[in-house]
């Protein structure tokens, strides 16, 4: 039929109507039956693309098209394949809340014995709760609405920036002694600072200008989105870089921090360091194995992980891993009695196995040793008989005080 669009049913499974244009006049109208409902395909999950066409484009006329549509599937107005993004953030949430609880209650428990490496900990804990239910909420609000709740979204984001540039900061002071080996840390505390800014400031511009290049799409040209996803190109180089840097620091100071616990013979401190080195070396080993798997899927033809499908799946796991490392540290360095002589009080070694302690120091009934090979102690101003301050003390079989 002339003016009338072809539809091959056997090529187009999906659904469509038709609007006659009148050849000349003014002419407007609206689509009164516009709504398509797809219940009753049986493979009706997947990817969805709304046509307007105008089959007589050499002699037709020229139409403006106003107004607004809206996708919605069984579940809500969110898209399927953020369905789960959702759910894993609301089960992020539930970790965060339970870990942000028990931390905090430790702290409260032994409020005589924090540290502040501590409160470093709680901080960065508290704002992974803060982003993700801002991201959870951002995602329920636009399912229940269909609209996205822009406070939610931004602020999501500022928090994920946050979390990311202080918990990187909390690292390198672990690794430079921090609570363990040192109470200050004086002008290095100003460089870890100042990286940690640097960081927030170019991540955040990143990832703003990547949710304004997907959200704004539909008022944003083309050259306008290729612009904004230029400078978020040149951004992650930028975070990339400051990120190697800030590895390359902490396991610099981590090593140095260990030489130096081994050299004073700080065993117990020693092996908190040492599980601090396997947390992280886990965490960087899985990360260099994830970062392989994506490049390698996806340059198959049928990838393990659909992006438009499952997309979410590539920033959880990062999101997976980022929790274990928050997660150890926690644990290591968790509020329990004793943390402050702990931090600042340096571990005595055992000279050669032969020292040797006795409760009763200077007892009147222990003037008399029997007999036994040693030094004894007595309440005396005088000197024993024979010994100056000049003469050399030797201890041959240990010393009893």
């Amino acid at each position: 039929q002339d003016g009338r669009l072809i539809v091959d049913p056997d090529k187009f499974k999906g659904q469509h109507t038709f609007l006659g244009v009148p050849p000349s006049g003014d002419w407007r109208t609206n689509v009164k039956r516009g709504r398509f409902d797809l219940k009753e395909r049986v493979d009706g999950s997947g990817k969805y693309a709304l046509v307007v066409a105008n089959c007589n484009d050499l002699f037709g006329r020229n139409l403006t098209i106003t107004g607004q549509y809206t996708w919605k599937s069984v579940h809500g107005y969110l898209p399927g394949n953020l369905f789960g993004e959702m759910y894993f953030f609301f089960g992020l949430m539930v970790f965060y809340l339970i870990l942000f609880v028990w931390y905090a209650f430790m702290m409260n428990y032994y409020r005589d014995e924090i540290i502040p490496i501590q409160k470093w900990v709680l901080s960065t804990i508290g704002i992974g709760l803060l982003e993700s239910f801002f991201k959870a909420g951002d995602l329920w609000v636009w399912n229940v609405d269909g609209e996205r709740f822009w406070f939610s979204l931004y602020t999501g984001v500022v928090f994920g920036v946050l979390k990311r540039a202080i918990s990187r900061c909390l690292v390198v002071m672990l690794s430079l002694g921090w609570g363990v080996t040192c109470d200050s840390l004086g002008s290095k505390m100003r460089k870890v600072v100042l990286l940690g800014i640097i960081y927030a400031g170019c991540s955040a511009a990143r990832d703003i200008f990547t949710v304004m290049a997907i959200t704004e799409n539909e008022i944003l040209s083309q050259d306008q989105e290729n612009e904004i996803l230029d400078v978020v190109t040149i951004l992650t180089f930028v975070v990339s870089f400051i990120d190697v840097t800030f590895y390359l620091w902490i396991f610099d100071a981590l090593n140095g921090t260990m030489q130096y616990l081994e050299g004073m013979n700080q065993a117990m401190k020693l092996k908190r360091y040492l599980r601090l080195r396997l947390i992280l070396l886990i965490s960087v080993l899985f990360a260099i194995l994830w970062s392989v798997f994506g490049i390698v899927d996806s340059y198959n033809d049928k990838r393990m992980v659909n992006e438009e499908e499952n997309g979410w799946v590539l920033s959880a796991v990062w999101e997976i891993n980022y929790l274990f490392v928050l997660i150890g540290l926690s644990y290591l360095w968790a509020p329990e009695t004793g943390a402050k002589e702990y931090a600042y009080v340096m571990e005595l070694s055992p000279v050669g196995g032969d020292l040797e302690f006795d409760t009763n120091i200077g007892s009147p009934d222990d003037d008399d040793n029997d007999g036994e090979e040693g030094v004894s102690s007595e309440y005396s101003d005088s000197k024993p008989g024979g010994y100056s301050d000049e003469d050399e003390l030797h201890i041959d079989k240990g010393v009893k005080a």
